[in-house]
């Protein structure tokens, strides 16, 4: 035991020894019933960790250390999500470069050392090349600060999504999913983000509020103008058709006729469908392809041809489409979409077919979550995994699997069911990107070099993982490639999600180690955060159950949101984000997860400085109130607990052992903190005070207290063990063997004591503090005489001897009442 007891560099001493004695490595040996899997989440390596992280992970990390002391070997990997749209972007930020795909490999290339203002075009090798350079680098800061805060993952199962085992897991799941119909390639409208060319997924949408105009068009019927009013009248080379609702009177004799564009001149049919909205803007509205998601199910469902004018630039197309005269298409072409709108409402205005100014309007409009412009909707080729969207079995079926799962808290299985629920279409996992898993096909090419999509070449699943782009599929050469009656690579990756969906797959090691496989899945616990529900969730649930017929794990622990003081979310685009590495440097680890504990699952928790504080203070309480126990003369001498009042203390201390492995049973780690800080805090203002002057003495009184103070520290530091790992592990290392963290969690033994023993001294030794500190004198001041009332004097009796010397009581009276009442006559 060091003389100055200090919090000061814990985290270094223990992390570097964790590490050095295996304190933390999973025991792959036992059953799968003494196993506890976590399939925990691998953050995205595409900037820095920020405390809204180390708030979950630190309950994750909680449960697994309780776990670990109840018996239980912890499967606890840790993974990085390192491919995906984050990390090129970072890329490109990071180098000032951009991926162009049709451009040689340079193997001599090196980024520039300060990226100027336009990016330089590279080869997608060597654009890939730096995107694995870069996480690289992200990873080992990622690393430093999990281990900073404690984490006891097991760090030598540290997976990586891009890794050729995570690609390898990925594609096999992909081509699985292709061999029973569960994968398909199909063309249609997509949702298509201009900045980074991709299609994007239903469930990477949001919605955000835009600025638009209404402009009040004029298209040309046989009995005079039909007025539309529209935000898009760049579309209207793209319009298909109008529509109305069958019920509105107004278009009654419309319905069933044609008009002609304005400008173009292009007849179109006037439909009727329950969509339209009579009470939006003149009622009738023009069908474009695509202008929105209505303007989708217009157009599938009225069998509408199509007119696409927007590229996958974002860019009006240099050709007008099919149907559409050149004049005055000419003016857009090329044009973005915000130049080719200024320019047409121009020709609008001057053909006299606008009505008046366009009108101003704030409207919902649909973006990638991470871009930054509105989406649009092109047709284009994709594959889709199937998940319900549109087959009402497999949804009821998936509904069902949400039924099956232990939700903490229960609450958050409506975001679940409400997401399944809505679905419209499946899901889209192809991405026209880079850095990413490939999609594991190839096309054969006809004579003419064309390919013929419904006839897809796979590989076998021995030779996985494969690059279409840089391998030659089966029975083929490099030279068939891109050559008539040879090969093309499909070109495109997997939506991260594809390959983060199977993160218990991956680090499981499916398919290449079938033992540890059998060990850890289906998995006990997946913790993540709400807002992912809809992706990472649902997306895992679905390969799970398409795969193995089963859940991926028994239970789902979800995470609130960290708020800034004002009680807005933390982001970066806010500026309000609070990175941790500065917080654990300067109030200590176990100060950060106190403060994280106290935040309860499903629960939003406003970040508060100063509750780091309370943290800190309760491991320096920790650390001092263990000296004064282990500092006592006495020692371990197995002397029996035998005075009424150390009875008391251990059966109290055995009642709240069993409040808190109850709350860790329900998943409740903050009813468990609040219970053992509840009771260490009872314990150092009472307990300790009352036999403080008997645990001076000597005799069979002071080795009563010398045996139950030690045997109460065992306990509380095994109970605060998960919580604050690093000053509980000091503690312990000072007088027993071992990790705290590998010993068993204390089993509640009530004993002969009474908890009423303890509950009446304390609050008679309070009040005689509360007159004394009423009076301004010390705690040490002389009680010339206490009276004590009580309804039960028999538990006064007991602890008499104590609450006099803890009181510093010259006399003691106590009588008979009807409730408590203490009189304090002071010297």
């Amino acid at each position: 035991m060091p003389e100055k007891p200090t919090l000061d560099g814990l985290e270094k001493v223990w992390v570097a020894r964790w590490d050095d004695e295996g304190t933390y490595r999973f025991d792959r040996s036992k059953p799968r019933d003494e196993i506890y899997a976590i399939d925990s989440p691998p953050p995205t390596v595409s900037g820095s960790l920020h405390i809204g992280h180390v708030f979950s992970y630190t309950h994750t990390d909680i449960m697994a250390r309780y776990q670990r002391m109840i018996g239980k070997s912890v499967f606890y990997p840790i993974g990085w999500d390192d491919n995906g749209l984050p990390t090129e972007r970072r890329v490109q930020n990071v180098y000032g470069v951009r991926c162009d795909p049709s451009l040689p490999y340079d193997p001599e290339f090196v980024p520039p050392e300060k990226p100027g203002k336009r990016e330089i075009s590279i080869s997608r090798r060597n654009f890939v090349e730096l995107c694995h350079k870069l996480t690289v680098i992200d990873e080992q800061a990622f690393e430093e600060v999990w281990r900073r805060v404690g984490l006891s993952v097991d760090w030598s199962l540290l997976y990586t999504t891009i890794s050729d085992e995570a690609r390898a897991v990925s594609q096999r799941a992909f081509l699985r999913n292709l061999g029973r119909g569960e994968a398909y390639l199909a063309e249609a409208p997509t949702l298509w983000d201009v900045t980074y060319r991709t299609a994007v997924a239903q469930a990477e949408l949001e919605d955000r509020e835009w600025p638009g105009a209404f402009h009040r068009v004029s298209f040309y019927g046989e009995k005079g103008p039909v007025w539309i009013e529209t935000t898009r009248p760049e579309l209207i080379p793209a319009c298909v058709a109008l529509v109305a609702h069958p019920d509105d009177e107004r278009y009654q004799d419309l319905i069933g006729t044609s008009v002609l564009t304005p400008l173009f001149g292009v007849e179109v049919p006037v439909l009727a469908h329950h969509l339209a909205e009579p009470d939006k803007g003149s009622g009738i509205a023009m069908i474009c392809t695509f202008g929105d998601v209505t303007d989708v199910t217009w157009w599938r469902e009225l069998h509408l041809p199509t007119r696409p004018v927007i590229g996958w630039d974002g860019r009006l197309l240099p050709e007008p489409p099919e149907g559409v005269e050149p004049e005055p298409y000419k003016e857009l072409a090329g044009k973005t979409v915000h130049s080719a709108r200024e320019r047409i409402v121009e020709l609008l205005r001057e053909s006299g077919d606008l009505d008046g100014e366009p009108r101003p309007v704030q409207r919902p409009v649909k973006f990638y979550e991470r871009g930054d412009r509105p989406l649009e909707i092109v047709t284009t080729r994709q594959w889709y995994i199937r998940n319900g969207g549109r087959d009402e079995e497999l949804r009821e079926r998936l509904l069902a699997r949400g039924r099956e799962l232990r939700w903490h808290p229960p609450h958050m299985r409506v975001r679940y069911d409400n997401w399944v629920e809505g679905l419209t279409s499946d899901w889209l996992i192809s991405r026209q990107r880079f850095f990413g898993v490939p999609i594991p096909v190839w096309y054969p090419l006809d004579g003419d070099g064309r390919p013929v999509y419904d006839a897809p070449i796979v590989p076998s699943e021995e030779s996985l993982p494969v690059d279409p782009s840089s391998d030659a599929p089966p029975g083929y050469a490099e030279e068939q490639r891109g050559v008539p009656g040879g090969f093309a690579a499909d070109p495109d990756v997997m939506d991260t999600w594809a390959t983060s969906s199977l993160t218990p797959q991956i680090a499981g090691r499916w398919g290449t180690d079938d033992d540890l496989y059998a060990r850890v899945f289906p998995a006990d616990l997946r913790p993540q955060s709400h807002e992912i529900i809809r992706t990472w969730l649902f997306a895992t649930v679905v390969r799970s159950h398409l795969e193995s017929g089963t859940l991926p794990w028994s239970d789902v622990a979800i995470s609130g949101w960290i708020l800034d003081p004002d009680r807005k979310k933390m982001s970066k685009s806010k500026g309000n984000v609070v990175t941790p590495m500065d917080l654990l440097e300067r109030h200590g680890s176990d100060a950060v997860r106190y403060w994280a504990a106290g935040g309860r699952y499903g629960v939003d928790t406003a970040f508060d400085a100063g509750q780091l504080k309370v943290g800190r203070r309760l491991a320096i309480k920790i650390l001092n109130a263990s000296k004064f126990v282990l500092g006592l003369a006495g020692g371990d001498t197995g002397a029996e607990v035998t005075e009424p009042l150390d009875l008391s203390m251990l059966a109290a201390l055995s009642d709240m052992a069993r409040e808190a492995t109850e709350a860790f049973e329900s998943y409740e780690h903050t009813r468990a903190l609040e219970a053992v800080e509840r009771f260490f805090w009872a314990f150092c203002d009472d307990y300790l005070e009352l036999v403080k002057a008997r645990a001076y003495e000597s005799g069979p009184g002071a080795a009563s207290a010398h045996a139950a103070l030690r045997q109460a520290l065992d306990v509380l530091l095994r109970l605060f063990a998960p919580f604050l790992p690093f000053v509980t592990e000091e503690v312990w290392s000072w007088w027993r063997e071992g990790s705290v963290h590998r010993a068993n969690w204390p089993a509640p033994e009530r004993g002969q004591g009474d908890p009423a023993v303890l509950a009446v001294a304390s609050e008679v030794l309070g009040r005689v503090r509360k007159a004394k500190s009423e009076a301004k004198l010390s705690m040490r001041a002389e009680v010339s005489r206490l009276t004590v009332r009580a309804p039960r004097t028999d538990l006064v009796l007991r602890a008499q001897d104590d609450v006099c010397a803890a009181g510093n009581v010259e006399e003691f009276v106590l009588e008979q009442g009807d409730e408590l009442a203490v009189e304090v006559t002071l010297v």
